[in-house]
């Protein structure tokens, strides 16, 4: 009964902001939509509960949240919600996670252990060479990071074979391909999971150009309406890049409710996932590897340009990715919170326990689970996986109203990332000083901005346009 009302609860408090890139219209109405989410959403809960029982883990008894000695002074129930608190900020989101934890906004509460060395091999001795990062530590933090927080990618995933669209011209010039990768599901015939990419030249081009792929849901929120002035698309195009739109859910479903269909269930062939399989980013950051192998193909794009953009939760997979595949030349990781470039052991916002609940458990290995109320078990933290990407081109964003994503958390990651940067002869943020709003890092390799408004990606693309271009210039021109 206790875990029973546990999951209702946190299911209904687990907040998702907006995204803000280009997406499919909603092609069902908002009734059809939510009912459906409902019923994923009950079937995940089933799985969660199924995952944790896997793991020998339980769930602990907890007063009521009204009289709970943890419960952060000031704090009121939001009106109309029985598991939502706030503290008269609008910008705070408060919940109390399964496990106890309550959202933190206080700065001089946020530290909660020492950050993992990350030029500190498992066997304790320090890198001081570019060789000992290649052959011995960066090996050991994908490892760990597979095992102990994405999930690990299978050695033998299914073949995929790419068929295309006649190709579509715009009013602007632009001409637009839709690739499909269809995936062999003879091993499991009841999954069908697919790649879906589609690829807009720009009008006129000629020769090899970048392309700037970017992550998208596939879904809006009812209401959403794109804002005035130039889209990531139309700044991209004006570039004479190309533009590149890679929907995730055709390839594994958002939600634990899909965890035995999609690629993940298609390579278990249904069964349910083992502690260390893959999660739903790291299956989406494998996609992206095939999108890659697809690119690197055709004669219009330039494979030493190939970019990398996703926002949110798709922040987290395109950051991923990056780490694990380095044809991805240029990554712009945007207010990617949680689980993406903000450290798990700086506890502002959106925390690991909120991440271990029944809404995006699915996105981690299962063995993740077993760190909920337990974050300084965590044997990596997330300035690892942005050292992973070095000394590749990476920007990562925050939004000074988007305090869930905790952009001072993503900040200190990157400037624990960067002696690694360093050490491969690249350049870091260049400083450990949060900057103002609106004022970008990026002179170096690893770049930083934190923009004037909440959890969105527009302000920030003509940013990295601007830096992505400089790095493309130095590998076209094979200059340092």
């Amino acid at each position: 009964m206790r875990l029973a009302l546990f999951i209702a609860c946190l299911a209904l408090a687990v907040f998702v902001p907006p995204t803000s890139v280009a997406a499919t219209p909603l092609t069902k109405t908002p009734a059809a939509t939510s009912t459906r989410r409902a019923r994923m959403q009950q079937a995940a809960e089933v799985d969660w509960a199924a995952t944790l029982k896997t793991l020998g883990l339980t769930v602990p008894a907890l007063p009521p949240p009204d009289i709970d000695p943890h419960r952060p002074a000031g704090t009121t129930r939001v009106q109309g919600s029985p598991y939502n608190w706030t503290d008269g900020n609008p910008g705070h989101t408060i919940v109390r996670s399964g496990w106890g934890h309550w959202n933190n906004y206080d700065e001089s509460r946020a530290w909660i252990g020492p950050l993992p060395e990350v030029l500190t091999t498992d066997d304790g001795r320090t890198v001081t060479t570019p060789a000992l990062w290649w052959k011995v530590r960066r090996p050991e933090l994908l490892r760990l990071f597979a095992t102990d927080v994405y999930g690990k990618i299978p050695d033998h995933t299914p073949a995929v074979t790419w068929h295309s669209s006649a190709p579509q011209s715009a009013a602007d010039g632009s001409v637009t391909t839709r690739w499909t990768g269809l995936i062999d599901n003879r091993a499991y015939p009841s999954a069908h999971p697919r790649i879906e990419l589609s690829v807009t030249l720009p009008a006129g081009a000629k020769g090899r150009v970048p392309v700037v792929v970017v992550l998208d849901g596939g879904f809006r929120f009812p209401g959403w309406r794109p804002p005035p002035g130039p889209t990531p698309r139309d700044q991209v195009l004006a570039r004479d890049w190309a533009y590149a739109v890679f929907t995730t859910a055709p390839l594994q479903e958002d939600s634990g409710a899909g965890l035995r269909t999609g690629i993940i269930g298609l390579v278990n062939r249904g069964a349910p996932r083992k502690p260390d399989d893959w999660g739903v980013l790291a299956a989406w950051s494998w996609g992206l590897s095939r999108a890659a192998d697809l690119l690197q193909r055709l004669p219009s794009i330039d494979s030493r340009c190939l970019a990398l953009e996703g926002h949110s939760r798709w922040g987290k997979a395109a950051l991923l990715a990056a780490a694990l595949d380095t044809r991805w030349t240029a990554t712009y990781s945007s207010c990617s919170g949680e689980c993406g470039a903000k450290l798990h052991r700086h506890d502002i916002g959106e925390s690991v326990d909120n991440v271990c609940g029944p809404s995006e458990y699915h996105w981690m290995a299962a063995n993740f689970l077993r760190y909920a109320g337990h974050w300084n078990r965590i044997p990596v933290d997330q300035h690892e996986l942005i050292a992973l990407v070095a000394p590749r081109a990476l920007l990562i964003t925050g939004g000074t109203e988007d305090l869930w994503s905790d952009p001072v958390g993503e900040f200190q990651a990157c400037v624990a990332a960067a002696p690694v940067y360093r050490l491969l002869g690249a350049r870091g943020p260049g400083t450990a000083v949060m900057p103002s709003p609106d004022v970008a890092l990026d002179r170096g390799d690893l770049a930083f901005r934190l923009h004037r408004g909440g959890h969105t990606d527009l302000p920030d693309w003509p940013v990295f346009l601007d830096f992505a271009a400089c790095h493309f210039q130095r590998l076209r021109t094979g200059t340092p």
